[in-house]
């Protein structure tokens, strides 16, 4: 069927992240051979709700179309969605992407973890975790990850890391990494240079990352990337503190829930291996810089 554009209610469209690269080639074809797949509603009340063919609606917009092909499913508005969402499971949505959607359905819906568990074939924590990394990363910085600017594997993957840490050092980070668009490389680039940096280095990675990106790179065609111990040791000393901050934000977000009891002993004897590596590196530390050498 045929349905006009202003008639479509696109509620759900901030739950998808965007890719220029994408749509531009999405527009390419339209404008040569026209749409050929129908994007897909549901009917709420007597209103068409799209629950799959953004791009194309905004494609369409694009090309000054006032139609567009379209199937309905005679679905419920919940249950459409989550059909749409099953069929293209292998898309392989972000972790980040994923907890938008189950946000979305758990407040629109009314809809509790263990309800959306037992219809992702999931475990309670596995939502858990989805839905407090959605919480976890500033609002700003989920609007770059929607708008395309910033990758969503990349956001979660530094960003939220960050979040953790410093929500308003990963706020101005951000915000400064997303005019350029970064690669998931780039990304990382800047965010292995903050953790090792400091304070001066911290504040050139959120003012201007791109100064960053070119001295890195400048660095690694003249093969200068010697740096002195003490350097290393500042890049040693922060991969400690980001990955107990990881660790820690695994256990907020129920990494030991459901756990056996022979997993949850694992755990703790790692994390008292852990905790004595720790304090021997700190009483080293005070040794050495209590030291008059």
């Amino acid at each position: 069927m045929e349905l006009e554009l202003g008639q479509l209610d696109l509620r759900y469209e901030a739950l998808r992240t965007r890719s220029a690269s994408r749509e531009r080639h999405l527009l390419a074809s339209i404008a040569q051979v026209g749409q050929q797949m129908p994007i897909v509603v549901v009917r709420d009340a007597q209103v068409a709700v799209v629950v799959d063919g953004y791009k194309r609606v905004r494609t369409l917009r694009r090309l000054c179309h006032d139609t567009v092909l379209a199937t309905r499913w005679e679905l419920s508005e919940a249950d459409g969605l989550l059909l749409e969402r099953l069929l293209r499971a292998g898309d392989a949505d972000s972790a980040i992407e994923q907890g938008w959607f189950l946000r979305e359905l758990s407040e629109r819906f009314g809809l509790g973890r263990e309800e959306l568990a037992r219809r992702f074939d999931r475990t309670p924590s596995w939502v858990s975790r989805r839905l407090a990394l959605v919480g976890e990363l500033p609002a700003s910085v989920q609007e770059h990850v929607r708008s395309g600017a910033i990758g969503a594997h990349a956001a979660m993957k530094y960003l939220v890391p960050l979040a953790r840490a410093n929500e308003g050092d990963c706020v101005k980070l951000a915000d400064a990494m997303a005019p350029l668009r970064p690669s998931s490389r780039q990304m990382a680039e800047v965010y292995a240079t903050y953790v090792s940096g400091n304070a001066q280095t911290r504040e050139l990675c959120m003012r201007d990352p791109l100064v960053v990106l070119r001295a890195r790179a400048e660095q690694s065609r003249e093969g200068c990337v010697d740096r002195t111990p003490v350097e290393h040791l500042l890049g040693d000393l922060g991969i400690v503190g980001a990955v107990a901050w990881r660790a820690r934000g695994r256990l907020v977000r129920g990494a030991v829930d459901g756990a056996t009891e022979e997993e949850r002993e694992r755990v703790r004897r790692a994390s008292a291996e852990a905790c004595a590596g720790v304090e021997e590196l700190k009483r080293r530390c005070d040794r050495e810089l209590g030291d008059a050498r």
